[in-house]
């Protein structure tokens, strides 16, 4: 069985990719419901708020946004700079970084749970930073791996490429399964974060946090092409 996934490193990587991709669902649920309307995984919208904050939007967020925007690129650069001298694909790095992320994750989602059922204002941003902090590596990871129209953080070229590459768009033909699963797995993972809300906070964490590492160990043992 693992020597055939180890054959298929393309689906495989395919999979795993969709997985965070619906745990970053999650984690954006957690960060806007659950933090003062701040997205940690996906930055478009951090970028917007700021944008109608800093000329005098009504009660808008600046702090949270700001703080999470800033760590993601401190995220992502770091995971570029590790990957940098390996070439695209799942290697031990990958796998470091990974499980870096879903470790900080249930640190993250231990420390929530301990501080009741609303976490304090200076937790609330440590926790955006982290949380920040940590899809920018898981964004930077799945981009080495080169998995096509699948990022895990950004939906809006997914739904261009949905839309230009469609007969209506004048196209002949693309990769319907993995663009439409992406939009309904993100949506889905934000289902999934708000209801975990309704328990606690740390709740739709420990969720992202269990398939982060789950996709990290199939990843080391499947995601790397047979020898």
């Amino acid at each position: 069985m693992l020597t055939r996934l180890r054959s298929q490193p393309a689906q495989v990587h395919l999979s795993l990719m969709l997985a965070l991709t619906f745990s970053t669902g999650i984690i954006d649920a957690v960060g806007y419901l659950g933090l003062d309307r701040v997205f940690t995984g996906n930055m478009t919208g951090n970028v917007v708020i700021l944008g109608m904050a800093l000329v005098g939007g009504t009660d808008l967020p600046v702090l949270g946004p700001a703080t999470a925007l800033a760590t993601f690129m401190i995220g992502a650069a770091l995971g570029g700079r590790v990957l940098r001298p390996v070439k695209a694909g799942w290697t031990v790095r990958s796998t470091g970084l990974f499980g870096g992320v879903g470790l900080l994750m249930v640190g993250i989602s231990i420390a929530l749970f301990a501080a009741g059922d609303t976490p304090p204002k200076w937790l609330a941003i440590t926790v955006t930073c982290a949380l920040g902090f940590a899809m920018g590596i898981q964004a930077a990871t799945a981009r080495h791996l080169a998995v096509k129209d699948i990022t895990t953080v950004v939906v809006t070229s997914v739904i261009t490429g949905l839309a230009a590459d469609s007969r209506l768009g004048g196209g002949l033909g693309q990769p319907w399964f993995r663009r439409v699963a992406a939009l309904v797995l993100i949506s889905a993972g934000a289902t999934a974060g708000a209801l975990a809300l309704v328990w606690h906070i740390g709740l739709g964490v420990a969720l992202a946090a269990a398939i982060t590492l789950a996709v990290t160990v199939i990843g080391q043992l499947a995601g790397r092409p047979a020898a």
